[in-house]
């Protein structure tokens, strides 16, 4: 099956150009921390506000922490804009706005029951952080109350002598009575196009999501505990995550 899209000439260029920029180092952060999962289908017209929180807990990184803020919208029903501020703690230290970006997700269609979209990002880098640029392929397979969604992520700062870095981040989740769903979350480093899949830093474990309507906007959690694999276990015991949404 084929899915043709038409995309206007600014997000025609930002697609062709975003897989030749992906040149980059590992990131700092655990992965994961204070990420979300993304779909590729979102509703046109709507607007969102979203809190996302990561802490790890336990070994060398203990105390490590991340809260990312982004307030989005939907213009047209295959385009979703957003602005967004990183708020990083080292263990042991201080709370500090490290980044500052705009970011992109764009709708292809669907294929074989699986819906497309592609994400681009620009971040402003502060205390001593280089700006960087991020690219993402988002995968989403919706059947009944079942719910799989998988990103593709690479990223690069735009400083010269860096090679590719690639990641990913995964969920499963089914609703499990009402409004409230139940799964499973995983992020990790899948190193670079030079030495792919290495001993690598990566976090899985279980999530819980709920909705609340009666507000008047409507109030999405989720929270979850992700235990570390691999390169993780030397660092840490486990992150503990926690999103809040309104969307209005």
């Amino acid at each position: 099956m084929r899915v043709t899209v038409t995309a206007p000439a600014p997000l025609r260029a930002l697609l062709i150009a975003a897989p030749l920029l992906v040149l980059a180092s590992p990131a700092l952060a655990a992965p994961g921390l204070g990420d979300e999962v993304y779909g590729a289908t979102y509703q046109k017209g709507t607007s969102e506000f979203e809190a996302r929180y990561g802490a790890l807990n336990g070994g060398w990184d203990s105390g490590e922490e991340a809260l990312k803020l982004e307030a989005a919208h939907v213009p047209l029903k295959n385009l979703r804009v957003a602005a967004q501020v990183e708020i990083e703690r080292e263990p042991g230290g201080q709370r500090h706005v490290t980044e500052a970006s705009v970011e992109v997700v764009y709708t292809l269609g669907r294929a074989a029951g699986i819906d497309f979209a592609v994400y681009g990002e620009y971040a402003k880098g502060f205390r001593g952080g280089p700006d960087a640029l991020e690219a993402k392929l988002i995968l989403e397979r919706r059947s009944g109350p079942f719910d799989a969604r998988l990103n593709l992520v690479a990223e690069r700062p735009l400083v010269s002598g860096e090679r590719i870095a690639l990641s990913y981040a995964a969920s499963a989740d089914m609703q499990v009575v009402g409004d409230v769903r139940a799964g499973v979350a995983a992020f990790g480093d899948l190193g670079t196009f030079h030495r792919f899949a290495p001993r690598a830093e990566h976090f899985l474990g279980p999530i819980v999501k709920g909705e609340v309507e009666a507000l008047g906007p409507e109030l999405e959690i989720e929270a979850g505990y992700l235990f570390p694999l691999a390169a993780a276990r030397d660092n840490s015991r486990g992150q503990f995550r926690l999103i809040v949404s309104l969307e209005f």
